[in-house]
């Protein structure tokens, strides 16, 4: 499936606000586990939703539920091996009490529940997932994941950032 055809509209510029996380999910040593962290470089790199907060992260744990409870909208970022996503996918993403968490990481749905829990609130959140391939400990993105990367980009600028 098209790229475009599977997200929805969106534009960086519903991001550009202090209300707003932009969180980059992954792992630059772990190749295409990367591609999070690469989006959030080029948002930094090019000056994009400078008044978002932005950061990074290795993986989701229970205390981000207090960090989204602050927020109006979040967008979280990662890679994903899913079979049925062929380069990238946008989504709206529900709060889901699913206890998926381990001690390295909780789901997203899960974060959004537990915050809704804990706060009674919860932001608008949105995951961008990019298609990774290799998962190997080894610095640099697979040259399909590097496409899927511009593919985001691309489709962020042809929304308008």
């Amino acid at each position: 499936m098209n790229a475009c055809a599977d997200i929805l509209k969106a534009q960086l510029a519903d991001y550009n606000h202090e209300s707003c996380l932009i969180y980059g999910i992954g792992n630059v040593g772990r190749q295409d586990d990367g591609l999070g962290w690469a989006f959030i470089d080029w948002l930094e790199d090019n000056n994009i939703c400078p008044k978002a907060d932005i950061a990074r992260h290795y993986q989701l744990q229970l205390e981000h539920a207090d960090l989204i409870s602050h927020k109006q909208r979040v967008l979280f970022v990662d890679a994903t091996k899913a079979p049925d996503v062929n380069d990238i996918r946008l989504e709206d993403v529900a709060p889901k009490m699913d206890f998926s968490f381990s001690s390295h990481a909780v789901s997203i749905p899960a974060i959004i529940a537990t915050c809704q829990r804990c706060f009674d609130k919860y932001p608008k959140v949105q995951l961008l997932t990019m298609k990774g391939y290799e998962w190997e400990l080894h610095i640099g993105l697979t040259k399909n994941a590097t496409r899927n990367l511009n593919t985001a980009i691309d489709f962020f600028r042809k929304e308008g950032l």
